[in-house]
């Protein structure tokens, strides 16, 4: 399948399909050398962007090189990653005409630091961040508001009994 990478609209540079893809059709492996989420924190704790894919497994991380690694994100996607038998493959969501940029929705997790999505779909989120990540960063949030808000509640208190 002949793919290209070239500039996007979405972010810097983009794969793009030179034919048309049928729905299901398996594109391409996302590889690279396989490391510990340690080791991935240790290699990229201060770098701006990464190529990295996190196994089900929770215990493997894919540094990613070649092609797949260019693949954009989007809140709408075109494209699909699944693993199978330990190996990340893309595949296509739904058919993709010739000369479209496949794109695959990144659902990060695990992180605080921002990640803006910038991919202009109308369903966009405005986060790579998965839905279910956000809720729990938005529950966590609303934990510890509720927690200084009591601490407050307390001195308060505790000044009024004092006086």
């Amino acid at each position: 399948m002949p793919l290209v990478v070239r500039p996007s609209k979405i972010h810097s540079v983009g794969v793009f399909t030179t034919t048309a893809v049928r729905k299901g059709t398996r594109l391409v492996e996302y590889d690279g050398p396989r490391i510990t989420p340690e080791e991935a924190d240790r290699l990229y704790d201060e770098a701006p962007r990464t190529y990295l894919y996190g196994l089900e497994d929770g215990k493997t991380v894919i540094d990613g090189e070649g092609i797949a690694a260019y693949f954009n994100h989007s809140c709408d996607p075109n494209c699909e990653i699944d693993e199978v038998k330990g190996r990340a493959w893309i595949f296509a969501l739904r058919e993709i005409a010739a000369g479209e940029e496949l794109l695959w929705d990144y659902n990060l997790y695990d992180d605080d630091d921002p990640a803006p999505c910038h991919c202009g779909s109308p369903k966009c989120r405005g986060t790579m961040y998965s839905r279910e990540w956000m809720a729990k960063l938005r529950r966590k949030a609303r934990q510890k508001k509720a927690k200084k808000q009591a601490g407050r509640n307390s001195a308060r208190k505790s000044r009024r009994i004092s006086k």
